[in-house]
């Protein structure tokens, strides 16, 4: 009885002991099972980044092969937007006028394929759009900045360089494209219908990157020495947004960094060896007050 007794007593003091040897192995599966958890919540998070990854070169390769008939009939939704808003104007047409004089020096692939349009918005928006279905867009606060034919056709070259390399369906959105494409393969109207609200966001909303800036510039500039036998007036647009960056310029919103783009520009024409002339004076149509 004695014994039982001790026994009885002792038991609870085993109980600590076993539970003080087996702590450090618990701890060690702690730890283990922690390290699992970040294991997996690692493989998790590296799979989500390597799909975001995959998801970006799909649409960027689906932009570089969406055929023009698509694009067009993109245009054809989302033109009357813009057409609403426009004004079948003196402006309009001599913009469209300046405008073809550019289309007839582009590269033959380009020019094949397309024939582009200006709608005059006159509104003192100070921007330029490029939309999809080959159309400008020149709001009439940017024609108040313009003071010379050869800077008003350099921003209008620039923005057929976005059209060139299809800068104008990068600034859609992945998400927008890879829809545009399955509605080309399906032929579903309804994922049409739907896009076309989000189309017009986006491209008001539109940013392009410094890369794109630089590649549109290039072509700009191409067409102004193709039209003009050189480039005078080429940087004057640009140098003015660098200079009033403190006004609400939509333009800055769109095509960023200006006093860089001056920079560049100017270094292009070194390297291109293009040749400095005289500018014209705007159009009497195009000149503002």
């Amino acid at each position: 009885m004695l014994e039982l007794a001790l026994l009885s007593r002792c038991q609870p003091y085993n109980s600590i002991i076993n539970m003080s040897y087996h702590s450090p192995q618990s701890s060690k599966n702690e730890s283990e099972s922690n390290s699992q958890i970040l294991l997996i919540i690692g493989m998790f998070l590296g799979a989500g980044i390597l799909l975001f990854v995959l998801f970006n070169l799909l649409v960027s390769g689906l932009i570089t092969i969406i055929p023009p008939s698509l694009e067009q009939k993109l245009g054809t939704v989302v033109a009357p937007v813009y057409e609403k808003q426009a004004v079948d104007s003196p402006q309009q047409t001599t913009l469209n006028q300046l405008l073809d004089r550019l289309e007839a020096n582009l590269p033959e692939k380009q020019k094949k394929n397309n024939q582009y349009k200006v709608l005059y918005i006159p509104e003192d928006t100070v921007n330029a759009l490029a939309v999809p279905g080959n159309i400008v867009i020149i709001y009439q606060g940017l024609l108040k900045e313009v003071e010379s034919e050869n800077e008003l056709m350099m921003v209008l070259g620039h923005e057929l360089g976005h059209f060139a390399n299809r800068d104008h369906l990068r600034t859609l959105g992945n998400v927008l494209v890879l829809r545009m494409t399955i509605f080309y393969i399906l032929g579903d109207a309804n994922i049409f219908n739907s896009i076309i609200a989000n189309t017009v966001r986006a491209i008001s909303k539109a940013q392009y990157s410094q890369k794109q800036e630089k590649q549109a510039d290039e072509f700009g500039l191409m067409l102004l020495d193709k039209t003009y036998n050189q480039v005078s007036g080429a940087t004057d647009f640009f140098a003015k947004l660098s200079e009033k960056q403190h006004r609400d310029f939509d333009f800055l919103a769109s095509h960023p960094a200006p006093s860089k783009r001056v920079k560049e520009i100017k270094r292009l024409i070194k390297q291109k060896k293009y040749s400095i002339g005289s500018t014209k004076p705007l159009p009497k149509t195009l000149k503002l007050d």
